[in-house]
């Protein structure tokens, strides 16, 4: 099909940036343009001349401007098929065509992230431009729609190389722009009245950005999100499909440890393999690290604190992935940038999805994102022997700990120190005993320490090997028929067992 020439045009748009070289460029081509409010005095302010739609319609502007282009002599130009039969009714009814329309919606997405004023926001719900974008796409065989500012640049290139013209592979493309673009801003109006309501799924980005590669080199890829509201990017290569996950998981252990003294934690393939807190960020390097110096190889590290220079120089001496930080020191900076490939970014907020949902057979699950965080008035001791308020600490911490590892979870911590995981087993003895083998293989005094289990024991055989092994408090969430012998061997040994009440599962 050949190429058809724009001569006349609807244009409303919320954002005026980027419009004027499109309609210096469409008034050069002797296009008829139409327009209304805010747009038309944008227009107007190039000595363009405009059609009001006012005048079109023979109906003002109303409702404080909730309705001014929801009328048939607009939607009649724009959905006509070029055809005798819709051009003797546009004839009849005194409708001229509209060959492009040009739409950017009220900034809806923006205004939910900006206030919590439900009048602001509401009114942030476009209708006229939504209804416009729609009706065009669907036209697309005879006319042109533009329906976002991020299609201003592209659509003037068409028009500079094609003289006004435009084919229907040009239409067919921005018709599924159009439709990417209504999806997107129905599926937001949809989140902000949903909420955290897991009983529906709606899911939509406008954008997605290519990875070198997924999971493995033979899976292709893409992010769909604004990291840039999230992070800082300070340098290195670009983030993979892996880096991200890692980066999700350590973003999400390190929102529990925002408010504690200085803390970093190391993470490798989503599980921590080094956490600590101290009273200076250097300090707490070398505790994390010696957690296990082999897994930090190639890992992902966070600190809920700035990086200095005595921290920089140290972690300068391994390799890693990605550095996490609220913030860098100049000099630390400097240092650790020399290094091109490592990726640096700085944390802007420690905010979490309130639900999650992942794909499966032939269709997907969601649930309510777990924001439990258990804290000292949630134990509920279950044995004789009371915790101490040191203890206490350890137990809060490693529960912490045992809710972002992969179950079957067993943790092991001292002084707040990660000294010991058992991860992703089947068993949760054999989570136990990797956990207590890993402490004595990292060179730790296991003696001491507070045992944290992501879900209930079934039998006492877990808080009688940890009990050998040196561990001296036990939490776990309870709920099993048989916990009353794990409480028992607790009782016979006077060691301080609470619940939590909270399981941890994670998959």
């Amino acid at each position: 099909m050949s190429n058809t020439k724009i001569k006349s045009a609807l244009i409303s748009v919320y954002h005026k940036d980027g419009l004027a070289p499109i309609v210096q460029k469409l008034h050069s081509l002797g296009v008829e343009i139409y327009s209304t409010g805010g747009t038309q005095k944008f227009i107007e302010s190039y000595d363009i001349p405009v059609n009001r739609v006012e005048d079109l319609t023979s109906y003002p502007s109303i409702l404080d401007g909730r309705v001014k282009t929801l009328h048939p002599k607009v939607f009649g130009g724009i959905l006509a098929r070029r055809e005798e039969n819709h051009l003797n009714q546009l004839k009849e009814y005194d409708i001229p065509e509209i060959d492009l329309v040009i739409v950017d919606l009220y900034p809806f997405e923006e205004t939910v992230k900006t206030t919590n004023d439900e009048i602001l926001i509401i009114e942030k719900i476009d209708i006229g431009g939504i209804a416009l974008i729609r009706a065009a796409a669907k036209n697309y065989k005879d006319c042109v729609i533009i329906p976002s500012m991020d299609d201003y640049d592209q659509f003037l290139s068409i028009l500079d190389d094609h003289n006004g013209a435009t084919s229907l592979e040009h239409r067919k493309y921005f018709a599924q722009r159009a439709f990417a673009v209504s999806s997107n801003y129905d599926t937001a109006i949809h989140q902000y009245f949903a909420g955290d309501n897991v009983e529906q799924l709606k899911v939509s980005y406008n954008e997605g950005k290519a990875l070198r590669y997924g999971e493995n080199p033979h899976q292709k890829a893409q992010f769909f999100g604004d990291l840039t509201e999230k992070f800082d990017i300070l340098g290195g290569k670009a983030l993979s499909y892996n880096n991200l996950v890692d980066v999700d998981a350590a973003v999400n252990l390190m929102a529990e440890f925002k408010d504690y003294e200085p803390t970093i934690a190391i993470f490798k393939h989503t599980n921590t393999c080094g956490l600590a807190t101290r009273p200076s960020v250097s300090e707490a390097w070398d505790a994390a690290l010696a957690g296990d110096p082999v897994s930090a190889f190639g890992g992902i590290l966070i600190s809920n604190t700035a990086i200095d220079l005595a921290t920089a120089e140290k972690i300068n001496k391994i390799f890693y992935e990605v550095l996490i930080a609220p913030a860098f020191d100049q000099d630390a900076l400097e240092l650790l940038q020399a290094k091109k490939k490592r990726i640096l970014l700085v944390i802007k907020n420690f905010d979490q999805q309130s639900v999650t949902y992942k794909t499966l057979l032939n269709g997907a699950i969601a649930q309510n994102a777990d924001m439990s965080t258990q804290v000292a008035s949630d134990l509920e001791t279950k044995t004789k022997a009371q915790p101490t308020q040191e203890q206490i600490s350890d137990l809060l911490y490693a529960n912490i700990c045992a809710k972002h590892l992969k179950s079957n979870t067993i943790v092991l911590v001292k002084d707040q120190q990660l000294i010991g995981m058992g991860c992703g087993q089947t068993s949760r003895v054999d989570a136990c005993k990797q956990a207590i083998d890993k402490a004595k293989r990292m060179g730790f005094d296991i003696a001491g320490s507070a045992m944290a289990s992501d879900a209930f024991f079934p039998f006492p055989d877990c808080v009688e090997i940890a009990h050998k092994a040196g561990v001296t408090s036990v939490v776990q969430p309870g709920g099993s028929i048989k916990d009353q012998l794990s409480i028992d061997y607790c009782d016979e040994h006077s060691i301080p067992m609470v619940f939590t009440g909270t399981r941890h599962f994670k998959h």
